[in-house]
Parts: structure tokens; sequence; C-alpha cells
């Protein structure tokens, strides 16, 4: 028997898809879970439709509370904080609907682990109809984090941490939330990868990513996506994004390992070099993406100039504030 999951949903105006999320918990093989919808003031009718579904679990299965209304990023940090920190910790969007054995791939994985450890898998994108688009990129690894420092490759909407990996994101989670972070999943991968924890990232689809009108980033796999990955990337968002990051882990350095640390403290002289210096301390790093291309891209950006953050960490953030039409999907930075 493995420890009790929380599942994390974070909500904010998502009435036209969130009943069919709730459903698809429901269906889950793995029964041992309980519910965590932090609302961000919804008034399309979000929350009545999360307790109706309270009303027809288990009494205390499903809890409905009051979101920090200040972005999506910053709903999920909250609810990294809510979670058991004895237990399992499930991150979920509200307008995907997940597989059968979401969950259940993820058990199966970290029953076998002895410490820290986090589990993704794979989405299948789809449009509004929840009709199959294609499915998203599979990544072979290795997970670590010179990888994470550059890279976000963990879709938040199928992590599963196991209890030791909680812990570490509930210590760390102040000082993300102080810094401002603009990804969860990515901090998450970062923190965790950084503590030397065990990582698997399926090959195996575990749920229908839902594309929809108010998706402000979405999947990153179309000449659109990619378009607007590289002009985040040369236009300063991206260099504001690993400056958040870097703020985010130097409080908490303690938490990784003593290899990770000085990295970690090396990477904030590339965030401050110039453009040959900032190359050749990516190269001498060994920091790399999952392909070639994509590290290619990076080490261009690096000798441009463009890992510095020239705006004090205000670049845009990709989730957004809470005021918008719903919240968004991001994915693979």
């Amino acid at each position: 028997m493995h420890p009790p999951i929380t599942i994390a949903l974070a909500s904010y105006n998502g009435a036209r898809f969130i009943r069919e999320q709730l459903d698809s918990f429901a269906a889950q093989s793995v029964t041992y879970w309980q519910l965590i919808v932090s609302d961000d003031g919804s008034t399309d009718g979000t929350q009545r439709i999360v307790q109706d579904f309270a009303r027809s679990r288990p009494p205390g299965q499903v809890r409905l509370i009051e979101g920090p209304r200040q972005g999506s990023t910053r709903n999920f940090l909250h609810l990294a904080q809510q979670a058991d920190c004895k237990g399992w910790l499930a991150f979920s969007d509200q307008d995907d609907v997940w597989h059968p054995d979401r969950l259940a791939r993820g058990v199966e994985f970290l029953s076998r682990q002895r410490g820290a450890a986090i589990y993704a898998g794979r989405t299948t994108v789809c449009d509004e109809q929840l009709k199959p688009l294609a499915p998203s990129p599979h990544f072979h690894g290795p997970f670590r984090f010179r990888n994470a420092l550059i890279q976000a490759c963990l879709p938040g909407n199928t992590i599963l941490a196991n209890h030791f990996a909680v812990e570490l994101l509930q210590a760390a989670a102040p000082a993300a939330i102080a810094a401002g972070v603009v990804s969860h999943d990515w901090w998450a991968y970062q923190l965790l990868s950084g503590a030397g924890a065990a990582i698997m990232r399926d090959r195996a689809q575990v749920l229908l990513y839902r594309q929809h009108p108010d998706n402000m980033v979405g999947r990153n796999d179309t000449t659109r996506a990619i378009a607007s990955r590289l002009s985040m990337l040369f236009g300063g968002s991206y260099a504001g994004w690993l400056a958040r990051n870097q703020a985010a882990l130097m409080p908490v350095a303690h938490l990784l390992l003593p290899e990770n640390a000085a990295l970690l403290q090396r990477f904030g002289k590339v965030l401050n070099a110039s453009g040959p210096l900032a190359l050749r301390e990516v190269l001498a790093m060994r920091l790399y993406r999952q392909t070639r291309k994509g590290t290619a891209v990076v080490l261009a950006a690096a000798l441009m100039g463009r890992l510095r953050d020239r705006g004090g960490m205000k670049a845009a953030s990709p989730t957004g504030p809470a005021s918008g039409p719903g919240y968004p999907s991001n994915r693979d930075r």
C-alpha cells in the first residue's frame, strides 16, 4: 500500500472543462487519494462544480480552499504547501482529462524508490473537444541538474512526487514564492534533480492535454510555438526566468548535493557575464537541453549575451495574472 496521494488542482474560471477532469479522478485505478482544489476567485461556477463533486465522494476526500489570487504558478506553490508532507503529491491542471492509469504508473515507479523521487509522463495533445492531435515530445534524458538549469522538461500536469520529494518542495516553496518563479514544474525539476532525486519521464501518454483559445502558451511542437519560444529566448524573457529560478534556489542551496550547489553558484556568474564569457562558462559547466538543436540555440543566446537579465527579474511571466479568462497551460521552456 502506498501513502495517500494528494491531488493538487489549481483552478480559476474553469467551469467549461473542470467536471471532466474531476470525473477522471474518480475513474483512477488507484483510489487512495484526496483532492485539494485551490480556487483563485472563480466567477463562472467552478466552485459550485467542485462542491457538487465533493458531495458525490466520501466525506473529506475533496477539499476546496481559497487560492492566493496571484496567478497559476503561485497557486500551485500554495497547493504544494497544503499537501500532506507524509504522503505523495500529484499536480493537476483544470482542463485536462487523466487516463485511468495516470496515478498507477507513477505509483509503480515510486514504490520501488528509497529516497526522494518524482515521476512524470507524456501527454496527448488534443483540441478543445479532446480530439487527439499529437503526442507530446519524448525526451530520453538524462534528467539531471545540468539540464534542469536551462530547460523545463517534466510536464507539471503529469508529476507524481513521493513524500521525500514533497518535503523538499515544501521546504523550498517560500523561497520560490519570494523569487516569483514563473513555472512550478521547472522549479520542481531544478530542486529535485539538484537534490539527487530519482527522476522518471515515462514514454507513456498519461492524460489528454486540452488546447483551447485561453491557452497562453500551450503545446510546444508547432511552428508558431517554436517561434514564440525563440522570441522569448532572444528577447530577454528567458533570461528573466533563469534569474528568478536562480534567486529561488540560492537560499535553499543546502538542500542540493554539494556538486550541484557549486554548479548553482557558478551559474549565477553566467547570468551576469558578457556574451563570450557566458558561452565559455556554459560549455565548461556542460549544460545541455534534451536535443542538440536546443543546446545549440542556448549556446547562441549565451554568446549574444541573452542570458543576462537586464530587467531585474521583471521579465513577463508566461503564466499570466489570475485576472484572465482562465489559467493557461505552459510546458517545456
